[in-house]
């Protein structure tokens, strides 16, 4: 790995700048319960990556209830988010040491989620982070989240970097395909709190953490 190949790098947002899908899980679960239905740990992993909105949607076609609209599900799942990223959202390893050394090596450092301009807003300003991107965008008024790659392609066009001088950072299987598609390089980090997808290692780069990117990077 040359840092020369690179005049950007993209992040992603959950579960690679901070550690939100434990957070996402509990409010999902505690929210859904309100419906009648009791999702567990491993139904949250099979919609890692996608756009709220798309996931109650999943959940909706999935299993169909009454007494609250999908909005409302949605409404209070961001109302809970809102209160545990705030609350207990802390940087992931390796967070602050990457983005400092991109910055070092005059790279431009954009953020590209499928989560919501509320939550992405409140996770930039509850980490201390935000000074570092040239970049942020949710997909929320997006057609489609990830994995369709539309928010990453938006991203170079910020940054006016061609896409195949891009570096993305993910976690999920649908963020990896997302990547790919913008005809981007992608590094796995798998997110921790689930065992990963093994098709993950089918990225360009693949991880245990940030430090670990940085230093091969380095070498």
């Amino acid at each position: 790995m040359e840092i020369t190949q690179f005049d950007a790098v993209i992040y992603d947002m959950d579960g690679v700048l901070i550690d939100s899908e434990p957070l996402w899980k509990k409010a999902i679960i505690k929210v859904f319960g309100t419906v009648g239905i009791d999702l567990t740990v491993e139904d949250c992993a099979r919609t890692v990556g996608l756009r709220l909105d798309e996931v109650i949607a999943f959940r909706y076609r999935e299993r169909p209830w009454t007494g609250k609209s999908q909005q409302d599900i949605i409404d209070e799942i961001m109302a809970e988010m809102i209160h545990q990223i705030s609350t207990y959202g802390t940087p992931i390893t390796g967070v602050l040491e990457s983005l400092e050394y991109f910055k070092s090596q005059g790279l431009k450092i954009a953020l590209a989620t499928s989560s919501f301009q509320e939550l992405m807003d409140c996770t930039l300003e509850t980490l201390g982070i935000d000074h570092y991107f040239s970049s942020t965008l949710s997909a929320e008024h997006l057609p489609y989240g990830k994995p369709h790659p539309e928010v990453y392609m938006d991203s170079a066009k910020n940054l006016e970097v061609a896409p195949e001088r891009c570096l993305v950072i993910e976690d999920s299987f649908n963020g990896m395909i997302a990547g790919m598609a913008a005809q981007m390089k992608v590094c796995v980090i798998p997110e921790k709190s689930h065992i990963p997808n093994p098709k993950l290692e089918l990225a360009h780069f693949f991880f245990e953490d940030l430090n670990a990117l940085v230093a091969a990077f380095k070498a």
